[in-house]
């Protein structure tokens, strides 16, 4: 689905309307993300079609920021920063899909195969760099995807309650993810 900047910022309006308030009518998220009743229904006609839009244009998003990096190429720290800022960028999106998130979205034999793309690209990153020597290698590609979502999700969760700056995310989870939260070393 190709969006207008207008539509854009309708969907992110309605991902915050419909995580701030998850059982909200038609004419709620339209209040909240501030156009008419009328101006949604024209958008999606309703409520279960303006998630799936919403889902749909969030996974679109995800593979998006992919395809904007050159994961396979691009050094692996770099890279890495990039990804965080992409994904970032699109917090309302990532949001709105942390919200809507059930058990079987990822499962290999269901609605999971949506996902495949996004999730073999970042696996195919880092294991790209566990082979350069960038990333350590006792812990597999896989799991690395699966902590770096957990990072980028969790923190955009902070964010919206107030827990996290947004001015810093990016370095938290970039020190997070290269150093862990082993404190430096003290100079003997």
């Amino acid at each position: 689905m190709l969006l207008t900047p207008h539509d854009e910022r309708l969907i992110k309006a309605l991902a915050q309307a419909i995580v701030d308030r998850p059982r909200a009518t038609l004419k709620e998220l339209a209040e909240a993300a501030g156009v008419s009743k009328a101006t949604l229904h024209r958008f999606c006609g309703t409520r279960d079609k303006l998630l799936q839009m919403m889902e749909d244009h969030g996974k679109g998003v995800l593979n998006q920021i992919i395809q904007s990096i050159d994961l396979q190429q691009a050094e692996p720290v770099a890279a890495l920063r990039s990804l965080i800022d992409a994904h970032l960028t699109h917090r309302e999106m990532l949001m709105f899909l942390l919200f809507q998130y059930h058990p079987e979205t990822l499962a290999e034999d269901g609605e999971g195969n949506n996902w495949q793309s996004y999730i073999d690209a970042l696996d195919a990153f880092f294991l790209r760099g566990q082979q350069s020597g960038c990333f350590r290698i006792d812990i597999t590609a896989q799991v690395f995807s699966e902590l770096f979502g957990t990072l980028i999700f969790g923190i955009v969760d902070a964010e919206r309650r107030g827990r996290a700056a947004s001015a810093n995310s990016a370095i938290v989870i970039e020190q997070m993810f290269l150093h862990g939260a082993l404190a430096p070393a003290k100079p003997a």
